[in-house]
C-alpha cells in the first residue's frame, strides 16, 4: 500500500468518480497494481467528448490557474482545490473546467462555477457529486458561494446545457459518499466484486476483477445472471457456480417462486448453465433440428457487420464479407473478399440505403449473417423510413440470419457471455489487433473524421476501422462454421463430441 498511511492521502474528485461507479475500483485506483491497469478506449471517448462539448461552449481558448480567475476569463482550467471533509479529512478536486458568472468573489464582480461533460442521455448521480464536490471547494477559495452547476452533453449545433442544482440535500449526499469512500479505502483489502458486472467490460481494472470472479466462482460469471438475481439465489444460499451447478432445478424453481412467478421460469436454464460452465461441455439443445438451414443450399454468405456512434446514432460504416462456396460445396474462405461501406451523415441516408440495397442485389440468393440483433434492426428500420415497398422489407427480413440468437437456441456454451468476442475466442479464432473493441474503432473514426471533410485525420485510422470491421465478419464465420459441423456430427450416424476441436 505503499509508506503513507490511507488517512493521510487526500480524497479527491477521481477516487470519488470511481467509487461512486465502483467500490472496488476505487480501492484499486489506490493501491493496485499499475501493470495490471488494461487500456480502455472509451475514458478516451469521453475526454474527446469533453474537448469538443467545451469547445463549442467557450468563445475562446480558457486561462489557466488562479492568475486565469483574477483576470476574469471567460473559462479556466489547472485549479487544485483543497479542503477538508467534515470529520477532518483531506479533500481536492480538480474541475475540469471553470465557466464565469456574474457576481461578487476575491477577484471583484465575477465568479465561477464548475461546468462537465457527460456521456449518455441523463444527468446520474456521479455528475452530481462531481459539480457538488467541486462547488464546495471552489466556494471557499473564491469567498463566495456556488449555487449551481453546468452538465454539458454533444458538441457543436446539438449543444445540449443542463443547469444543476447544488443545494443542502446533495451537499449532505456528498460528505455521505466521502464518509463511505473513505472506509472503503481504509479497508486492508479491496471490498467485494460488484452486484453487476456487466459494466465491468469498461473498467481498466477488469482484468484483475475478472480473475478473482473466476478464483471465486462468482454467480456473475455464469451467463444469464445479473445483480436482481444474484441477490434472488444469495437469499437461498446459492452463493456460487458451483453452489447453482449443484442445486435441484426443480426444488429452486419452487423457491424462486416465492420472489415472483416469473423468475421459477429460469431455474432449470440457470442451473444448466452454470453446469456446462462447471464441467467445460457443451450441450446441444435441439439436437434434430440444423441451427443454420438456411446455409445448406446458398451459393454462398454475406457476414454483415455494422460500426457506430451511438450517442451521434451514427451507423457510420456498413461492413461486409462476401465469402462464396467451391463447385464442390465448401466455403471458399481463400476467396473471401471485403466491402467496406463508409457512410457519412452528410450525405443522407437516402444515398446509403441506395448503395446498401444494391450491392445486398448483385448477391439475391446469398443469407445475410450478422451477431446480434444491431444489423438486422438498423436494415429494417432503414428499409422502413426510406419506404420501401412491403415484399421488398419482407425479403429482406428473410434473409437476415442473426448467428447469436441461432447459437442460444440451439447450444448451450460453457462460458460466461455468449458475446461474439467471449465466442468467437473460445472457439480459436484471433484478431488481427490486439486489443481492439468498438470503443477504439469510433476512437479512430473520430480522429479520422475530424470537424469536416476538410479537417480529416489519418487515413490508417480507417485502415484499423476497416481491418477491426471485417476481423468481427470473419469472427461471425468461425461461429457459424463451427455450428454447421456441429449439425453434421449430430446427423452422422457416429455421433461427435460435444466439445470444438482441440477442446
Amino acid at each position: 500500500m505503499g509508506d503513507t498511511p490511507p488517512a493521510d492521502k487526500p480524497l479527491n474528485d477521481r477516487l470519488l468518480r470511481s467509487w461512486t461507479r465502483c467500490r472496488r475500483r476505487a480501492w484499486l485506483d489506490r493501491y493496485g497494481d499499475p501493470a495490471l491497469r488494461v487500456y480502455t478506449a472509451h475514458r478516451t471517448l469521453q475526454l474527446d467528448d469533453q474537448q469538443r462539448s467545451f469547445v463549442a461552449l467557450l468563445p475562446r481558448k480558457p486561462g489557466h490557474g488562479i492568475d486565469a480567475c483574477a483576470r476574469g476569463d471567460v473559462g479556466v482550467v489547472g485549479l487544485r482545490l483543497k479542503g477538508l471533509t467534515v470529520d477532518g479529512r483531506r479533500l481536492e478536486a480538480h474541475p475540469v473546467l471553470l465557466q464565469r458568472q456574474s457576481g461578487q468573489s476575491r477577484w471583484g464582480d465575477h465568479s465561477y462555477r464548475p461546468v462537465l461533460a457527460r456521456q449518455g442521455r441523463r444527468l446520474t448521480r456521479e455528475h452530481r457529486l462531481q459539480l457538488a464536490l467541486s462547488a464546495r471547494l471552489l466556494s471557499d477559495f473564491q469567498q463566495t458561494p456556488v449555487t449551481h452547476g453546468l452538465a454539458l452533453a454533444g458538441a457543436g449545433r446539438r449543444l445540449e446545457k443542463e443547469t444543476v442544482a447544488l443545494g443542502d440535500s446533495l451537499q449532505r449526499q456528498l460528505d455521505d459518499s466521502l464518509r463511505k469512500l473513505a472506509a472503503d479505502l481504509d479497508r486492508p483489502t479491496p471490498p467485494p466484486l460488484a452486484a453487476d458486472r456487466r459494466k465491468c467490460t469498461l473498467c481498466s481494472w477488469r482484468g484483475v476483477c475478472n480473475a478473482e470472479a473466476h478464483r471465486e466462482g462468482h454467480l456473475s460469471e455464469v451467463s444469464g445472471i445479473g445483480a436482481k438475481r444474484r441477490e434472488m439465489l444469495l437469499d437461498l444460499g446459492i452463493d456460487s457456480l458451483n453452489a447453482l451447478a449443484d442445486a435441484d432445478p426443480v426444488v429452486l424453481e419452487d423457491q424462486l417462486k416465492h420472489f415472483g412467478e416469473q423468475h421459477g421460469a429460469v431455474a432449470a436454464p440457470l442451473v444448466a448453465q452454470a453446469r456446462v460452465q462447471r464441467d467445460g461441455l457443451v450441450e446441444s439443445l435441439l439436437p434434430t433440428s440444423p441451427s443454420l438451414p438456411e446455409l445448406v443450399d446458398a451459393p454462398g454468405v454475406l457476414l454483415y457487420d455494422i460500426e457506430s456512434d451511438p450517442d451521434a446514432r451514427d451507423d457510420f460504416l456498413h461492413g461486409f464479407v462476401r465469402l462464396p462456396r467451391d463447385v464442390n460445396g465448401s466455403w471458399a474462405l481463400d476467396r473471401a473478399t471485403y466491402h467496406p461501406l463508409l457512410v457519412l451523415q452528410e450525405h443522407g441516408e437516402a444515398r446509403c440505403w441506395k448503395r446498401l440495397s444494391c450491392f445486398l442485389a448483385r448477391y439475391p440468393d446469398w443469407p445475410v449473417l450478422h451477431y446480434g440483433e444491431t444489423e438486422s434492426l438498423a436494415l429494417r428500420k432503414m428499409a422502413q423510413r426510406q419506404s420501401v415497398p412491403e415484399a421488398d422489407q419482407q425479403a429482406l427480413r428473410h434473409r437476415l440470419v442473426d448467428v447469436h440468437a441461432r447459437l442460444r437456441l440451439h447450444w448451450r456454451m460453457p462460458l460466461n457471455s455468449y458475446g461474439l468476442k467471449t465466442v468467437a475466442d473460445w472457439l480459436g479464432f484471433r484478431w488481427s489487433q490486439i486489443g481492439v473493441d468498438g470503443a477504439r474503432a469510433l476512437l479512430w473514426w473520430r480522429q479520422w473524421r475530424g470537424t469536416g471533410c476538410r479537417d480529416r485525420g489519418p487515413v490508417q485510422a480507417l485502415r484499423w476501422i476497416f481491418s477491426y470491421n471485417r476481423d468481427d465478419g470473419m469472427a461471425t464465420w468461425a461461429v457459424a462454421a463451427w455450428m454447421l459441423a456441429k449439425d453434421r456430427s449430430l446427423q452422422s450416424p457416429i455421433g461427435g463430441s460435444q466439445n470444438p476441436p482441440g477442446r
